[in-house]
């Protein structure tokens, strides 16, 4: 069975969402980003610091919602592969969380996924 994060209708375009789940026996808190039919997901952690992305719950895009932004020290990394191109972080990336569309659903898929139906969402 898939392991539900958000429904697709509930993720803005472009967009962001919070979402927890657990993987090696932690819980993590992670981030769901959405252009247009894309999705990704990672972890809400910078690479620099380890301080979560997210300015708000959940709220990790640039005002220009080209870029996911660390609220700490304005760090931008590129959607499609989280991959730092702006701040003290240039060149590390993001830890990615492997997810997808499934019809109405975005869902984990492959080592991702854990053993939960839906997601408990940061900002639900």
């Amino acid at each position: 069975m898939a392991v539900r994060v958000c429904r697709w209708d509930e993720l803005p375009d472009p967009g962001s969402r919070g979402f927890e789940h657990e993987r090696n026996g932690q819980r993590r808190s992670c981030v769901v980003v959405r252009r247009g039919a894309q999705v990704w997901a990672y972890e809400n952690r910078c690479p620099h610091t380890g301080a979560p992305l997210d300015w708000r719950p959940g709220q990790v895009l640039n005002p220009e919602g080209t870029h996911i932004q660390c609220a700490l020290h304005l760090a931008q990394f590129q959607m499609d592969d989280g991959l730092c191109i702006h701040g003290p972080c240039l060149g590390q990336s993001l830890q990615a969380v492997p997810v997808e569309r499934r019809g109405a659903w975005v869902v984990l898929v492959g080592s991702g996924a854990g053993g939960e139906e839906e997601m408990s969402g940061a900002n639900r």
